[in-house]
């Protein structure tokens, strides 16, 4: 749990405007939406994490004493404004896609229903939790799928981009399906495995590379992987740790979680001939372990190369997701109502760009699972009132090509609600699970992607289509919208 105090953690515009709407008093109740529009790094997939995150922020939402004087040193802020904010609290709802969930483009990850101010100064700090984490956790996922069953570790932390770039994003790569993290304090923190070997500097504080391997299988007989590249990896660091295994094998050492790690040359080559060296000592069963720049499709090229790595420590691609710097989630408001009215009336965002044209109305999503094989066929965004019956046939359309459609014949597919209440009149209805316990979530939902969707090059992408009623008050909207521009031009 964080001890600082994130609310100032937005930017300047939320606050103005939301002097704009005190200045300007208002009853409005607003839907926003959180959402993304591109599947990050070529996929056709994306992992939604950061939940956990942005409950602890809102839930500590406050403005301190030292927050509004730093506001009023700003000389924007009236006093009125800033005494309104020494009360202030969030006092909405708040509905998301539970952390390791896949998702989407354009489906609300997040729905805030709350008064215009409150869901307003969300918006900054929702965005940054949940951008980066999805993100990393999306690029974890495609480094996992890559190693074909192998173990994943973690090893960033010196290259993310700060402190809280390491802690979190390590904690989305653990979610995405790493099976540990050299992060101590994200072990300490959200209690996740941490493993680690020794550095090339340990061989090298030592007056041989013997001398060091010997040292450290003495201090961590179970967890005894030397790193055999500091000098020569066939001529020197094979034969010494093999040296070190005998000795450890002939003083009756049960050996276990024993091998060694390559950090440099040639993965393949060096992979391959290691494994033929270890085996004809008797030591076939040790773990060759890969780390230096790798990525899901490095990970995947050494596979196909037939590769003896069995375990593999990725840093910088994974904790930067070096190829795919930005999720690119926006936040954009849905709907309207006045207090005490019933109905929301929907708002749409336009654009020059279809794909930055925004689905409006109070909405929800249903994922649409094939009953047989339990895999994902679609997934409904529709407005929040409307329900479906399972055994009744079920007509999807494309909502930018509406001529492709699919017809679901009733009891041949199942229907699961994604969005779940988070905070109600304010007060939080949902416990987060551990983060093993959603890492295991995680790889339940991969599991109801269809391979052709997993791929790393090219996936197939899942539709995510719009009831019909959805489409009809978006298509409405839009024709409206387009009247009344031509009427003044």
């Amino acid at each position: 749990m964080r001890a600082q105090n994130l609310t100032l953690l937005t930017d300047l515009y939320e606050l103005t405007m939301m002097q704009g709407y005190f200045k300007n008093p208002t009853d409005q109740i607003v839907v926003f939406d959180a959402f993304y529009r591109k599947n990050p790094c070529g996929g056709a997939y994306a992992i939604s994490v950061g939940l956990e995150q942005v409950i602890e922020y809102v839930r500590d939402l406050h403005f301190s004493p030292d927050d509004i004087d730093y506001l009023r040193s700003l000389h924007l802020f009236e006093d009125d404004f800033l005494e309104y904010l020494r009360g202030f609290h969030f006092t909405g709802d708040i509905y998301a896609i539970p952390e390791g969930t896949v998702v989407f483009p354009r489906e609300p990850i997040i729905k805030v229903i709350a008064p215009v101010m409150e869901a307003q100064l969300l918006e900054t700090a929702i965005l940054n939790m949940i951008n980066h984490q999805s993100l990393i956790a999306t690029k974890a996922s495609r480094v996992v799928y890559a190693a074909r069953g192998d173990g994943i570790m973690e090893f960033g932390l010196r290259r993310a981009q700060g402190p809280d770039a390491g802690i979190y994003g390590a904690r989305a790569a653990m979610i995405g399906g790493c099976i540990g993290t050299s992060n101590v304090l994200t072990g300490q923190m959200f209690n996740v495995p941490v493993s680690g070997t020794h550095a090339h500097s340990w061989i090298m504080s030592f007056p041989d590379e013997y001398t060091a391997f010997k040292t450290y299988a003495h201090l961590y007989p179970n967890a005894c992987i030397l790193l055999v590249d500091t000098y020569d990896v066939l001529k020197s660091g094979i034969p010494n740790a093999i040296r070190v295994f005998k000795e450890m094998r002939d003083a009756g050492m049960n050996l276990t979680g024993y091998g060694i790690r390559i950090d440099s040359g040639d993965l393949a080559y060096l992979s391959k001939k290691a494994y033929e060296m270890l085996e004809a000592a008797g030591f076939g069963d040790a773990i060759i372990s890969a780390s230096s720049d790798l990525d899901e499709y490095l990970i995947d090229s050494l596979k196909v190369q037939g590769a003896k790595i069995n375990s593999w420590g990725v840093g910088t691609n994974l904790i930067t997701s070096g190829d795919w710097p930005a999720f690119g989630g926006v936040y954009k408001m849905a709907a309207i109502r006045n207090k005490g009215d019933s109905e929301f009336i929907p708002k749409i965002k336009l654009s020059e760009n279809t794909e930055k044209v925004t689905n409006p109305g109070n909405k929800t999503i249903y994922r649409i699972y094939d009953r047989k094989s339990g895999k994902i066929r679609a997934d409904l965004i529709c407005l929040a009132d409307e329900v479906f019956d399972e055994s009744k046939d079920m007509i999807l359309f494309d909502p930018i090509s509406t001529w492709k459609k699919t017809k679901l014949k009733g009891g041949t597919y199942t229907l699961r609600e994604l969005l779940v209440p988070v905070f109600l009149r304010g007060g939080c209805v949902y416990n987060s699970p551990s983060v093993m316990e959603i890492r295991e979530i995680c790889t339940k939902e991969k599991a109801t992607l269809w391979d052709e969707s997993r791929r790393l090059v090219n996936p197939q992408e899942v539709y995510v289509d719009l009831s019909d009623r959805l489409y009809q008050m978006k298509t409405k909207l839009l024709e409206d919208m387009s009247r009344k521009a031509m009427r003044h031009e």
